[in-house]
């Protein structure tokens, strides 16, 4: 147990602070709603009830897409583009979809590389790929998921002020659900740009985020 806790140290650290601080929003979320229902004139309900209800689902789908857009255009983007000095960037020289050889596919492939890297079919296009390809699943997923409780809860507000509600479609081209999803895209980018550039010049210790502490600032493509 020792050693699969230490194995999986990283995505169990997250995985329960992810969790936490999903309950510690609900809660912050249900008192807030129920302040402004109290504003509204309107009963107060449940914590049980607000965790189903489309203002907490819209509050986190919103979230969650825009962190899956951000992993899917980093992870295709940085197959072409680059950024020199940047661990988070492959080297120069090495732009593009890489040899068979570089990727280790195909006859390349050695024992302990998964089955589908050595295949020659369409198993081998979509495992070659898969880590993207289920980035932009997820993301189109929780888009369509906020965009249902979005409605939801947009609607839900037109009808406290005695206007007629709007369907999905016309929802989905409103200033409320391009405003609520255009905030977080561009901080996810600006997030993505910063940690590129700034990783060129600033170091962690230990990180693999970061190369090596004595590592010249034009190394491009090693981490620590």
């Amino acid at each position: 147990m020792r050693r699969f806790v230490r194995d999986n140290s990283l995505t169990l650290v997250f995985g329960i602070a992810f969790l936490l601080v999903l309950f510690c929003q609900a809660v912050a979320g249900h008192s807030e709603f129920n302040q402004q229902s109290a504003v509204d004139g309107l009963a107060s309900i449940g914590f049980g009830d607000y965790l189903m209800s489309s203002d907490f689902a819209v509050d986190v789908t919103e979230n969650w897409q825009s962190e899956y857009l951000q992993f899917f255009l980093y992870i295709f983007g940085t197959v072409y583009l680059l950024q020199r000095g940047s661990p988070e960037s492959k080297e120069t020289h090495k732009a593009g979809v890489e040899s068979e050889k570089d990727q280790r596919m195909g006859e390349h492939a050695r024992p302990d590389s998964p089955r589908w890297a050595s295949t020659r079919d369409w198993r081998q296009t979509v495992f070659s790929r898969s880590l993207g390809l289920v980035m932009a699943s997820l993301f189109f997923l929780s888009w369509v998921a906020q965009s249902i409780a979005g409605v939801a809860a947009y609607n839900e507000q037109r009808l406290r002020q005695l206007q007629a509600p709007v369907g999905w479609g016309e929802y989905v081209i409103s200033a409320d659900f391009w405003s609520r999803s255009l905030q977080n895209w561009q901080s996810e980018l600006l997030a993505v740009a910063s940690m590129a550039i700034l990783s060129v010049y600033l170091r962690q210790r230990g990180s693999p985020e970061s190369k090596p502490v004595g590592a010249a600032h034009s190394s491009t493509g090693i981490e620590g």
